[in-house]
C-alpha cells in the first residue's frame, strides 16, 4: 500500500512540475537557436530535468560508472540494454550530448513528448519498414551533423532482465558513417520499476556502467550482425540479471 502511495505521489509530482521544465526549455530553444545547431544546451538541461527526479527519490540509489569514458570532443553510437522505464531517465544522468531513438507513441504524450521533438529525438514505429527507413535517414543526418546516438538495440524492455538480440541497425550505422561504438550496462532498473507496472518498489541501487570504446576499426570489417552479436555478449557480462538467468539455465 505504501509504495502505492509513494507511487501515485510521484507520478502527481512528475505532472505538476513538467508543464515548468518544459516552459524553460522553451525558452533556451529559443536562445541558443542561432548558435546551438545540435542543440546540445537543450539536451544538457533535458538531462538536468530527468535527473531532478532521480535526486527527489529518496529510494533510488543511483550511480554512473565510467563518465570519464565519454569525451565531448568525439562522437558515438551508444547502446544499453533496456530493462524499465526507468532507464531513460538514469540514462540521462551521464550528461552527454546524444539524440534519442525512441518509439514513435513517446512522441504523443503531454509535454514529456513535446520535449523530445523540441530536441530533435529521432521517433520510430516498431514493425514498420517504412519508419525504420525514415529513422535510419534521420539518424545519418544527425550524424552528419556530429551528434552522437543512443539505441536501446533490444527494441523493448526485457521481463526477466535476460538480454534479448539486439536488433542491427544500430551497427550498420555505425559501420556506414565509421563512428565508434560505446556499449553500457544498466543494472537495478527492472527491480526499482518492473515491465507493465507504475508501482515503484522499496530501495534499490541502479548502476549505469560506461564500457570501453569500440574504435571503429576493430568491427570495420565484420557485418552488422555480428558485431550486433559481440556487442551484446559484452554488455551481457555486465548486467546481473542476464549472469543471474543464466545460472539458473545451466
Amino acid at each position: 500500500m505504501t509504495a502505492r502511495l509513494v507511487s501515485a505521489l510521484f507520478i502527481l509530482f512528475i505532472c505538476i512540475t513538467s508543464p515548468l521544465f518544459f516552459l524553460i526549455a522553451l525558452v533556451i530553444r529559443v536562445l541558443t537557436a542561432p548558435f546551438d545547431r545540435r542543440l546540445v544546451c537543450l539536451h544538457y538541461f533535458s538531462s538536468l530535468w530527468a535527473w531532478f527526479y532521480v535526486w527527489c527519490m529518496p529510494a533510488w540509489s543511483v550511480t554512473i560508472i565510467g563518465r570519464e569514458k565519454l569525451d565531448w570532443r568525439k562522437q558515438y553510437m551508444i547502446v544499453s540494454n533496456h530493462q524499465s522505464q526507468l532507464d531513460i531517465l538514469v540514462a540521462f544522468g551521464i550528461f552527454f550530448p546524444f539524440k534519442w531513438i525512441s518509439k514513435a507513441e513517446v512522441f504523443k504524450l503531454p509535454v514529456i513528448g513535446w520535449n523530445m521533438m523540441l530536441n530533435r529525438y529521432i521517433g520510430l514505429k516498431r514493425g514498420d519498414r517504412k519508419s525504420v527507413e525514415a529513422m535510419l535517414s534521420h539518424c545519418e543526418q544527425a550524424m552528419k551533423q556530429g551528434c552522437s546516438l543512443f539505441f536501446f538495440p533490444e527494441g523493448t524492455r526485457s521481463r526477466t532482465g535476460n538480454l534479448r538480440p539486439f536488433k542491427t541497425g544500430a551497427f550498420l550505422l555505425a559501420k556506414k558513417m565509421k563512428t565508434p561504438i560505446v556499449p553500457i550496462a544498466i543494472n537495478g532498473t527492472m527491480e526499482a520499476l518492473p515491465k507493465q507496472s507504475l508501482v515503484l518498489n522499496e530501495c534499490h541501487d541502479i548502476t549505469l556502467e560506461i564500457l570501453d570504446e569500440i574504435p571503429y576499426e576493430r568491427f570495420s570489417d565484420l557485418p552488422e550482425e555480428e558485431i550486433a552479436t559481440r556487442v551484446r555478449t559484452l554488455v551481457s557480462t555486465r548486467v546481473r540479471a542476464h549472469q543471474n538467468q543464466q545460472a539458473e539455465h545451466a
